[in-house]
């Protein structure tokens, strides 16, 4: 009964962003406005729009059992208004997308928000700043309960909504690009929290309202590293680790699970805001009727993860200013070799989850890591590693007793990834980008995650093997070059000179890159 999947969103793979009603978001606003690497923008991206047809047939390639993506709200409400009118094209569009699915036999998972928030929101309301954004995804989820319930047995409201509250109004780096330093993360996340609630109010399970009487779940997707002690023997340590949960995964699940915020997060918030000469916590508060509705509106529990910090404990100044980072009083530290030297830390973020939220159905809803090479990378051998590394963290999870009822690898496809525009690829399916007709190349990860799929795991370690020694034969110069230019026929492509050429370059530039790296003193990542 697991469930193997894969993922995508509609901001980074569909395209078509003007297209058929579509109304604008606040993401396309955002890289309109040079705010992404390189001023790339998502404008037509993977054209998901026009060919989800062919991407269906890669998920019946891949042999999945379910397939996660997400709904555009201005796609279907372009104003983010239901009463200003719902767009037909959009609900068309999804409509299909659904009834495909379904005929291949995949079960489709769908988001319904994933950071695609309408810019009239943003401009009339000022996003999720206003509580009035409450009522306005209540209309626009029930829609798609109405629109869809028939053919959607499992429903995620939010994708990461940590990452929409920190990087929207805390950082700028996301869209809508505001700072509102120490207040505006605070504010957006409590009104999304509030949404899980209202919804259900009177009902006895989110699906009561949600699934429309058709049996449907609904839960939240939360994204979050794996928080570990530098010195595990040192308690100001072990205790910064378990500020970074609260602070991460905690405010939104623990009120979610608990009805509440966790109490670090009310005593770290506010005693600094004290401190900073102010009369109330910068983090708002719930009402013991809100927290009585909010509390048990998820029937299961999304989790996503690619990788672990180490975590000290570290005093920030309160004189600093407001800042959700410095409310934390820590350091965070990345493993300078990657998120491969750490899938022990999936486990441990699993059987954390099962124990602090009273083991829920757990579903894995991304976990996947990028390449930033620029040469086409479609021996991707380090990818290999990643998804056999965190499966097996997530089989031993289960092993631990840890309720996790699917995998989802991130992402089917090579999409447009934010503020780093194209420069990172997580895609099992290599998109050439610079073609209009965006061609999809299989990379060998494909190949192996279909073998894990067809033995629902791993069987044993030598036949683990010839899987990984399989699918890397699959990829040659050849085709790497043919992802780079499909244009150009293989008598021309030269592959025993220019490819290795131009890898060979890749790499010269990445050793030179980090050896500079490595010249500078260590510390923790900025902030």
């Amino acid at each position: 009964g697991f469930s193997w999947g894969v993922g995508s969103s509609a901001y980074q793979t569909e395209g078509a962003w003007d297209q058929d009603g579509k109304g604008p978001s606040i993401w396309d606003i955002f890289t309109h406005k040079g705010k992404s690497f390189r001023n790339q923008t998502a404008d037509s991206s993977c054209e998901s729009y026009y060919k989800f047809k062919d991407d269906i047939q890669l998920l019946r390639d891949l042999g999945v059992s379910h397939y996660r993506f997400s709904i555009s709200w201005p796609r279907i409400v372009p104003t983010g208004v239901r009463s200003d009118g719902v767009n037909e094209p959009g609900i068309a569009f999804y409509g299909a997308l659904l009834d495909s699915l379904l005929q291949s036999h995949v079960s489709p998972v769908a988001t319904l928000y994933h950071w695609d928030l309408p810019q009239a929101l943003q401009e009339k309301y000022g996003g999720w700043q206003n509580a009035s954004m409450v009522s306005h995804f209540d209309d626009y989820a029930n829609l798609c309960f109405e629109e869809f319930g028939d053919r959607v047995k499992h429903w995620i409201t939010f994708h990461n909504p940590w990452a929409s509250a920190v990087g929207g109004y805390d950082t700028g780096q996301h869209a809508p690009g505001l700072r509102l330093r120490g207040t505006g993360s605070y504010k957006a996340a409590h009104h999304i929290i509030k949404v899980r609630g209202t919804a259900t109010r009177g009902h006895p399970t989110p699906s009561a309202l949600w699934g429309r009487g058709k049996r449907g779940k609904v839960g939240i997707s939360l994204t979050c590293a794996w928080g570990e002690p530098v010195d595990d023997t040192n308690p100001r340590d072990v205790d910064a680790a378990e500020r970074f949960m609260d602070f991460c995964l905690g405010w939104f699940a623990n009120p979610i699970f608990a009805g509440d915020y966790p109490e670090a997060m009310k005593e770290n918030v506010g005693q600094k805001s004290a401190e900073q000469g102010l009369a109330r916590s910068r983090l708002p508060l719930f009402s013991a009727q809100e927290k009585s509705y909010i509390k048990g509106s998820a029937d299961f529990l999304g989790l996503g993860h690619f990788t672990t910090r180490f975590i000290t404990d570290k005093i920030q100044p309160s004189r600093r200013g407001p800042s959700y980072h410095n409310d934390r009083d820590l350091a965070e530290l990345a493993d300078p070799d990657g998120p491969q030297a750490t899938p022990w830390g999936f486990r441990r973020l699993l059987n954390f989850a099962q124990i602090q939220y009273g083991n829920p159905d757990i579903y894995v809803t991304e976990n996947g890591v990028p390449e930033s090479l620029q040469c086409a990378q479609l021996c991707d051998e380090g990818r290999i590693r990643f998804l056999r590394d965190h499966v097996n963290e997530v089989l031993k999870a289960i092993n631990d007793g840890v309720n996790v009822k699917g995998y989802t690898f991130w992402s089917l496809l090579d999409g447009f990834e934010w503020e780093k525009g194209y420069a990172d690829r997580y895609g099992l399916y290599y998109v050439e980008f610079k073609d209009k007709r965006k061609p999809r190349y299989p990379k060998a990860s494909v190949q192996y995650y279909k073998e894990i799929i067809g033995a629902n795991g791993f069987p044993s370690p030598r036949e683990v093997e010839n899987w990984q020694t399989a699918a890397t034969e699959t990829c040659s110069t050849s085709n790497q070059l043919q992802a780079a230019d499909p244009s150009v026929s293989p008598v021309q492509m030269m592959t025993e000179v220019v490819v290795p050429t131009v890898c060979a370059l890749c790499i010269l530039i990445s050793a030179v890159f980090f050896s500079v790296l490595l010249r500078r003193p260590s510390g923790p990542e900025p902030a």
